[in-house]
Parts: structure tokens; C-alpha cells; sequence
């Protein structure tokens, strides 16, 4: 039996990463590890009570009280709006209204993935359909017209992540749901840092571009001031449906969760409006929301119970004084939490990052005398991170589908991104405010 919670933890991250390396579902591996925490720790349980009715009553009860959520309800919903506006011609309708108001910048057209990923993750809240969209109508366009191929693809890469940081955004609801932190406060706390983000993509574009000239077409079709007003209609129903989603949010119209349903409704008139929506569209994307939904949910409850094991355990409170006995300043301390995530980025996808370290990491974290607001945008930039991080990189693997590169080839393209989003990153720890002023101003 162990009775020190530090020994305990390093035991545990250890039986967590095996189970993980076996192949073992994430959720049942969260699971798994709880219940050996409980049977190898050293407990004072009274003898009536035995240590599986322990085991069995605390599963129960953080299950249940993780999933009943009301503001859960909005994740299937978000996901279903992805997939229709993913199988709809809003995508098609939005690169070519974005064409002529780019033409004359430098780097031209390759600021389409930049503003297509910002104003379709405005619409998704998901960084995978984000960079699926935008890359199967971009990709192959720009490789037409002429484009570098690799900075097409960083581009790409770089930007597709938007879908975790501008919202309505799927890890914004998850991390909400397990910190207790208000969701409507954490999407508008992701407006600025997603804006600062992809200006800072545009600007490496543009620099790039002044400094190599062959990295863009030397002749293209010219655009008029007509031309550009015409290519507003079609980027109307884009805005028309952010509007619907994030302006009832700020306008105090709807909770997060009511705005998904209004995303969905909005997304399903577009369907049928531009004539794409089919039984087999609608099907399809069901099916798919309900899968996504359901292992979401599966690894949210897994999480919550190893939550409670941390809690019950003291793990949490130990790994704090262990923490606070170093005596890091707050910025070393997220120095030492932010380089973990980066590691944890090359073995596990974004969501389970969240849910699998949050009931450690948060009390330190507080402890620290963070915000968990700003925490809550930090951790979204470090889930970011690791959606272009090899070998798990779930954006890689899309990007490397669309465009049929090797994966060295993708991760050099996008190296360069990579490190862009680790300056912001740094950009948003040392400027906090950043993150905390709209949602300040704007939510009482």
C-alpha cells in the first residue's frame, strides 16, 4: 500500500501512460487509473464499508455529475452544425467572396486560409472540420494558381487550429464544464487572442512574401471595386450565422447552449437554401455528431472520475504544496506547465490533454493566483499546439489527406507556425488582459 499522494502520482502517470501505449480506450484508461489509485493507496475506510462499494459509489456519482451539464447539451449541437456547414456550399461561397478583398495584399491569396479558418471556426468550433473545410477548397485552388505549396500548407496548418480558440469552441465547453468556469465568459475571452493569432499568421505571410518574391504568382486576374463589392452576397451567410450564434450570446439573447441551437437551425435554412441538403447529407452528419458526441462524453466521464480520485486522495492538495515547496515564480511555473503540454501534445490528441491533466494542473494553478478564466485561453492555445504537434497531431493527418504530402514534408511547412503560436502564447502570459478584457467589460 502507498500512503505518500506524490508517490501515488508518479505511480499513476505511469499505469496511465501504459494503459494509453497498449491501445486502450482514453476513457477506459482514466477510468482504470482511478480505480488503481484506490486500491493502492493506503485508505481508513470503516469496516462496513468496503473498498469496491468505495470504488463503485464514487464512479456513480462523478459520472452523473460530470454529464449533467446543461451546457454539455451544446457540444453535440456544435459538432452537427460543423458537419452540415462541412457538407453544405457556404465553404465554396466563402473563398470566393474573400478572392478580390485579398488580391492586392502581399502574400495575395494565401491570406485565404488565415480569414476562411478565422471567420468558418467563428461558425464550427472545430479545429479538425476547420482545417478539413478550408483546405479542400484552398489547397488545390492555390496550387492551381501558382502558389508555394509550402506556405499554402503551414498556412493551413497554422490556421486550422483557430477552430479550438475563436468561438464557439468545442474545448471551450469542456474546460468550462470541468473548471466551473462561465463558457459564455471563455468565448468572448478567445475573440482577442484568436484575432492577435491570425495576424500574426498574416504578417509572417506577408513578410515571407516581401522577401521572396516566387512564393506568389507574378501575374493574376485583377479585381475592381466592383468586383469586391459584389463578393460581399457571398460572404453574407457567413456572417449572417456568426452573427446568429455569437451576437445572441453577447447580446444576452441566448446561453451558449441556446446559440448552438440557433447554429443548427441557421445551418440546416443555409442547407436548404443553396439546395445541398440531403437525406444522406443529414444522415451522415448525424451519425457523425452522434459519434464525436458520444466519445466526447465518454471521455469527459472518465475524466470526472479521475477527478474525484485526485480530489479524494489528496493528490491534488499534495502536488500543490510539493509545487509551492519549489518556490516557482508564476511565470516559471507556467514556463514548466506549458513545456508538459507541448510534450503532451506528441502523444495524445487535444480534448484528452484536458480532461486527463485539468484535476491536477488547476488547483496549481490557482494556487499560482491565476485567473482560471485566463488559464482556461492559455490551455486552449496549448491544446492548439498540439493539433500540429507529430507524431498525434490530428491536423497533420487531415492536411496530409487532403493534400496527399509526406508528413516531414507538412511538419517543415509548418514549423514555422508552430513557433508563431508559441510566441502569442507567451505574448498572452505576459499581457493577461488580453484574454480577461472583453469578457471584463462585456459580462457582469
Amino acid at each position: 500500500m502507498i500512503s505518500d499522494p506524490l508517490v501515488l502520482t508518479a505511480v499513476l502517470v505511469v499505469v496511465m501512460f501504459a494503459f494509453l501505449l497498449m491501445g486502450v480506450w482514453i476513457a477506459i484508461s482514466l477510468i482504470v487509473t482511478g480505480i488503481v489509485g484506490m486500491l493502492i493507496f493506503k485508505l481508513n475506510l470503516p469496516p462496513v464499508i468496503s473498498i469496491w462499494d468505495k470504488i463503485g459509489s464514487l464512479l456513480a456519482s462523478s459520472m452523473y455529475d460530470t454529464l449533467n451539464s446543461w451546457s454539455l447539451a451544446a457540444l453535440p449541437m456544435f459538432i452537427f452544425m460543423g458537419e452540415l456547414l462541412f457538407r453544405s456550399d457556404i465553404s465554396t461561397k466563402l473563398f470566393n467572396g474573400l478572392i478580390p478583398w485579398f488580391n492586392k495584399i502581399p502574400g495575395k491569396l494565401l491570406h485565404i486560409n488565415v480569414a476562411a479558418s478565422s471567420l468558418f471556426a467563428a461558425v464550427s468550433g472545430s479545429s479538425a472540420a476547420t482545417t478539413a473545410t478550408v483546405g479542400k477548397i484552398t489547397l488545390e485552388e492555390l496550387k492551381k494558381r501558382g502558389y508555394d505549396k509550402k506556405l499554402a500548407i503551414g498556412s493551413l496548418a497554422g490556421s486550422g487550429t483557430l477552430g479550438f480558440l475563436i468561438p464557439p469552441s468545442l474545448i471551450m465547453i469542456i474546460y468550462g464544464v470541468l473548471a466551473d468556469v462561465s463558457i459564455g465568459k471563455l468565448f468572448i475571452g478567445g475573440i482577442l487572442p484568436g484575432l492577435l493569432l491570425a495576424s500574426a499568421y498574416s504578417a509572417y505571410i506577408i513578410i515571407i512574401s516581401k522577401i521572396k518574391k516566387n512564393v506568389t504568382p507574378k501575374a493574376e486576374k485583377e479585381y475592381t471595386w466592383a468586383d469586391r463589392i459584389r463578393a460581399i452576397k457571398e460572404l453574407i451567410p457567413v456572417f449572417l450565422l456568426v452573427a446568429l450564434v455569437l451576437g445572441s450570446i453577447y447580446a444576452g439573447f441566448a446561453t451558449p447552449t441556446e446559440a448552438a441551437a440557433l447554429g443548427v437551425l441557421g445551418s440546416l435554412l443555409l442547407s436548404i437554401y443553396f439546395k445541398t441538403l440531403t437525406w444522406d447529407v443529414f444522415k451522415t452528419s448525424m451519425l457523425n455528431s452522434i459519434k464525436t458526441t458520444v466519445m466526447i462524453s465518454f471521455i469527459i466521464a472518465g475524466a470526472g472520475f479521475l477527478s474525484q480520485v485526485v480530489e479524494y486522495l489528496g493528490i491534488a492538495r499534495a502536488v500543490s504544496e510539493w509545487i509551492a515547496s519549489m518556490h516557482l515564480s508564476p511565470y516559471m511555473l507556467i514556463l514548466v506547465i506549458g513545456i508538459m503540454y507541448i510534450i503532451l501534445g506528441m502523444i495524445l490528441d487535444g480534448i484528452s490533454i484536458v480532461v486527463m491533466t485539468l484535476p491536477i494542473v488547476l488547483p496549481v494553478i490557482i494556487h499560482a493566483g491565476f485567473d482560471p478564466l485566463w488559464f482556461g485561453i492559455f490551455l486552449v492555445l496549448m491544446v492548439e499546439l498540439s493539433q500540429i504537434t507529430p507524431p498525434v497531431g490530428f491536423s497533420l493527418f487531415v492536411i496530409q489527406d487532403i493534400s496527399g504530402e509526406k508528413i516531414d514534408y507538412i511538419l517543415k511547412a509548418t514549423f514555422p507556425f508552430f513557433v508563431i503560436m508559441i510566441l502569442i502564447v507567451a505574448v498572452i502570459t505576459l499581457f493577461p488582459e488580453i484574454a480577461l478584457y472583453l469578457p471584463r467589460t462585456m459580462i457582469k
